[in-house]
């Protein structure tokens, strides 16, 4: 079926920096499930899964180690941008790149690309430093969800200026994160699970924080955007 000559689309096209965020998540999980099969590294790549842990997971001691050497441009910083591009399995890497692609195309439509990139990184950034600080889990802080949970918060603060403007209640806007942390106090309630929750709140705060910060023109540009819409 074709559209007619000035008929937009029927769906909007994926951001670009968003189709580059969840294609390098899906090629290291591809290679870990290469290596895990046989198919690539022989033997040794059985263990490419756990040593990447090791190598790109933010521990809860890391930046106590930084913080004691006063090494703040030590190399270990790196691991704060790489750990949402290395997951626990399969499945928690689809799961990631499914919240991407949905919340960094609703974010890139109003925002555009470079605030996507800019809140992905910073809330990650910042859902680290605050697990690292905060907890004592013995597991590695990895995965993507700190940075999607930014995403969701910076999807939540357009929702809120958005109903705000409208002259609706705000609060609904905070629907999405409330169902969330909701499902995580089941699981945590029926499995053992660790501290990521805390990263995952600090990367959704930072995502509402810094939203009107990574569109560019600010506020105003944002408003203006709404009115469009």
């Amino acid at each position: 079926m074709s559209l007619a000559p000035g008929q937009p689309p029927l769906m909007n096209p994926l951001p670009p920096v968003v189709v580059a965020l969840a294609l390098a998540i899906f090629a290291v999980e591809i290679v870990f499930q290469a290596g895990a099969r046989g198919i690539l590294g022989g033997a040794g790549a059985v263990g490419w899964r756990i040593e990447a842990m090791e190598e790109f997971g933010v521990w809860s001691a890391i930046l106590r180690f930084i913080a004691e050497r006063g090494e703040w441009v030590s190399p270990q910083m790196r691991r704060f941008v790489t750990y949402p591009f290395v997951h626990f399995s399969f499945t928690h890497a689809v799961f990631v790149i499914v919240f991407l692609l949905a919340m960094g195309k609703l974010v890139g439509e109003v925002l555009g690309t470079w605030a996507v990139l800019a809140t992905f990184f910073v809330s990650a950034i910042v859902g680290g430093l605050v697990y690292s600080g905060l907890t004592d889990d013995g597991r590695p802080l990895i995965g993507g969800f700190p940075a999607v949970y930014g995403l969701i918060g910076t999807y939540t603060f357009i929702l809120w200026v958005s109903l705000g403007h409208a002259g609706r209640n705000q609060l609904q806007a905070f629907s999405l994160i409330g169902v969330l942390l909701a499902i995580q106090l089941v699981f945590g309630l029926l499995f053992e699970v660790g501290n990521d929750w805390v990263a995952e709140v600090a990367g959704f705060l930072t995502g509402f924080v810094i939203a009107p910060l990574v569109a560019k023109g600010g506020l105003r540009r944002l408003l203006s955007r709404l009115r469009q819409r």
